[in-house]
């Protein structure tokens, strides 16, 4: 060796085309979703990150002008109350001056 350093190795074109094949498709359904015509890095982030597998192989990836996934924690969710009786009250006398 010169002095270089180690060779990355590659995988086959038949492996990589796949998964570019797979999340195309998958970015495709995403830009679908959102009724977008053509796809932008936030389509290939959803896709990405929502699929588990093609996640886990590109874990540390960032995508650029990608965003983040959409997440609303439990705790900040409201729960739903019973409908109100929206009669008037009762008991109540208008005041009259």
């Amino acid at each position: 060796m010169s002095g270089r350093g180690k060779k990355a190795v590659s995988k086959p074109k038949s492996q990589s085309w796949s998964i570019c094949a797979e999340i195309l498709e998958l970015a495709g359904n995403a830009c679908r979703d959102n009724q977008k015509h053509r796809i932008s890095p936030r389509h290939i982030l959803l896709a990405v990150r929502t699929d588990e597998e093609i996640n886990t192989l590109l874990a540390e990836v960032i995508i650029s002008e990608g965003g983040v996934l959409p997440n609303i924690h439990a705790i900040l969710v409201q729960k739903t109350k019973a409908p109100r009786d929206e009669s008037p009250a009762k008991d109540v006398h208008s005041q009259e001056f």
